[in-house]
């Protein structure tokens, strides 16, 4: 993620300040109702006029974090945003990204369809907010459809002059977080809102309140975005390489990895790498969040190995260790199951990314990548087949006894009434002997089901079998 910056002024900064104060000071001559906004300025209520402004004199913000994630989708006018953000050309593209799906910024967003619909009918409800240089801090979705509805004029609030680059991002924030808000920040750009608040030195609780959120959730969003880090720099395969925005879709699927990694790593931390290697890489194949929930430590051992082909097995039996630099420090080398996890991943990421990359990439390139990821994704495919099975027979397996578990909690339970039906003497004696005859007879049928089942019973099974045998003698 790039740093965020100073922009510096637009090339229309002068003219629209001069707009800007003339309004202002219309406002407050004016004998009417005046409008006005409340917004969080450093960490502190103020309250902002509303004016109106022509639409057109505007800029979209180069910072926004409403697209924070979508401007790598074409990387030669991401860099260009960068460079120059106030050209035709940066303009032109936030413009496109701001109307664009969050997960596909080639196909038109459904949501800001709806909110040029919504603005086409029922007019500006909210007020926009801008700079006194007219940058747009938090509208420019709104300020979009406008433009294509032809409306000439928008409503906004002003900033205080002494404004700075880190106001904007953080007056935007607190107000695209608020309750009402009508298009919230999608999935990766809430992630790298939040790490570009932990990374400014906020703390991660006050992070997690702006957000809604509980600690812990914000401390796995980091963990997840920490990971999709990782596997964008791992799939770099010469030109082509995957993109934040390319897991907007998975939000689920990441979070689970992260609490199934947080369980096993508690027991062991290898086996817990082994989890996630092989979870993430079945996630880039676009497998459900279902199958994804098949795979466990043993998956790569018990399932997937022999189904992968050889080409996708070249990896050392051993990986090294690294050298801290700095301190001369080594870091143990990672167990050789995992280097093969890692290797197997990193092959379908570089894959996925060559394909992704299409007309960007050599034909021959991009076929022989799909014929990688297409063997990839059929050894996982098969591979899942037989961990389902297993999966639906250890459920069998675990069924009866959780059954016995509930029953146990239900019959605490109703020792507990039973004391209290007898302080207030409202115990139903006669029903409760019926019931109880009942959870005979329950017994009598789970005995001789356990002796026709079970070869060698245990201490339980077999005092079972006793009390019954006792009973019926």
């Amino acid at each position: 993620m790039k740093d965020v910056g100073d922009f510096g002024r637009p090339p229309l900064a002068a003219e629209n300040r001069a707009l800007v104060e003339r309004r202002l000071k219309e406002v407050a001559a004016g004998t009417g109702l005046q409008e006005t906004l409340t917004i969080e300025w450093r960490l502190k209520p103020h309250v902002v006029h509303v004016i109106d402004v022509p639409v057109d004199s505007l800029y979209y913000n180069p910072s926004t974090h409403r697209i924070r994630a979508q401007r790598s989708y074409d990387p030669k006018l991401d860099r260009r945003l960068d460079e120059d953000p106030w050209s035709e050309e940066s303009q032109g593209y936030l413009d496109v990204l701001l109307k664009a799906e969050p997960s596909d910024p080639s196909k038109r967003d459904k949501d800001f369809d709806e909110l040029k619909e919504s603005l086409d009918g029922f007019k500006q409800n909210e007020p926009g907010l801008i700079t006194p240089d007219g940058i747009l801090v938090n509208g420019n979705t709104r300020a979009a459809a406008l433009r294509e509805l032809g409306v000439p004029h928008i409503r906004v609030g002003v900033l205080p002059d002494s404004y700075t680059w880190a106001d904007i991002n953080q007056v935007e924030l607190s107000l695209q977080l608020r309750p009402d808000t009508r298009r919230p920040y999608s999935y990766i750009n809430r992630l790298l809102t939040m790490d570009e608040q932990v990374e400014a030195g906020r703390p991660l609780k006050d992070v997690a309140r702006e957000f809604r959120i509980r600690e812990s959730t914000a401390e796995q969003d980091l963990w997840v975005l920490s990971c999709l880090r990782d596997l964008r720099d791992r799939s770099v395969a010469g030109e082509a390489q995957l993109r934040l925005l390319d897991f907007e879709d998975a939000q689920e699927k990441l979070r689970e990895v992260h609490r199934a990694y947080s369980k096993v790593s508690k027991a062991d931390l290898r086996k817990a790498e082994l989890l996630k290697e092989y979870r993430l890489a079945a996630i880039v194949m676009d497998f459900s969040k279902t199958d994804v929930r098949l795979i466990e430590p043993e998956f790569g051992e018990r399932y997937l190995d022999q189904r992968v082909p050889d080409d996708l097995k070249a990896v050392p039996t051993t990986a090294p260790g690294r050298v801290i630099p700095g301190i001369n420090r080594a870091v143990k080398a990672e167990a050789p199951q995992v280097a093969a996890a890692r290797a197997f991943t990193d092959s379908v990421l570089r894959a996925k990314a060559v394909v992704r990359a299409g007309e960007k990439v050599l034909a021959e390139a991009s076929q022989k990548a799909a014929e990688v990821f297409d063997l990839a994704h059929h050894a996982m495919e098969d591979a899942l087949e037989p961990a389902g099975k297993d999966a639906r027979v250890r459920k069998r397996k675990q069924a009866a006894p959780d059954r016995l578990y509930d029953a146990c909690q239900d019959i605490e339970q109703c020792v507990t009434d039973m004391v209290l039906a007898r302080g207030s003497r409202s115990l139903d004696e006669e029903a409760l002997d019926e019931a109880v005859l009942k959870l005979k007879a329950s017994l009598g049928k789970l005995a001789r089901t356990a002796a026709q089942s079970i070869e060698v019973p245990g201490d339980g099974v077999a005092w079972l079998l006793d009390a019954v045998r006792q009973d019926n003698a």
